[in-house]
């Protein structure tokens, strides 16, 4: 696997893997995170746009997984609420990963995790409350959990970070 940043010819390929995330997160249980067309293609787009959308991508060329990844402040985790965030030391921030149907399973968000806490030394991530899998996979990865965010529409989530020592 490698991780390469998504081009705009990427776009529709993109969409269907969120497309069937939404699916997934719906059956587990967790039917509001991304209910509606959330990200949508415009979204998704800007994303590409400003460098920030990367991908994982398999050997045989095909997309495994989508994230969004920015080194920097993020307005949303200026304020933690029950709890407190490790350290005020610059962070990556990972958004919006999705993995595809055929990868699920097979380690590919640890791969992400890994590669981009290369670049950072330190991530923060959120999640939904009913985002079980994504827990779980956080918790695995060696995420700690740090508090409550509450995103730009007010929407709370679970907030956890990690920082390579």
């Amino acid at each position: 696997m490698r991780i390469v940043k998504a081009k705009l010819s990427d776009l529709c390929e993109i969409v269907e893997i969120y497309s069937g995330a939404r699916a997934f997160m719906k059956e587990a249980g967790n039917p509001n995170q991304w209910g509606g067309a959330y990200p949508s293609a415009e979204l998704i787009a800007s994303d590409i746009k400003s460098e920030n959308l990367y991908l994982a991508m398999g050997d045989e060329e095909e997309i495994l997984a989508v994230f969004y990844y920015s080194y920097g402040t993020d307005p949303t985790y200026e304020r933690i609420y029950e709890g407190a965030w490790q350290s005020a030391e610059p962070y990556g921030v990972i958004h919006r990963i999705a993995v595809s149907e055929r990868a699920r399973g097979k380690g590919v968000s640890a791969f992400c995790f890994s590669e981009m806490l290369k670049k950072s030394q330190r991530l923060r991530i959120d999640t939904h409350r009913d985002n079980l899998p994504m827990q779980r996979a956080l918790g695995k990865f060696g995420f700690s959990y740090a508090g409550i965010i509450h995103t730009e529409k007010g929407d709370e989530r679970l907030a956890y970070e990690i920082e390579v020592k």
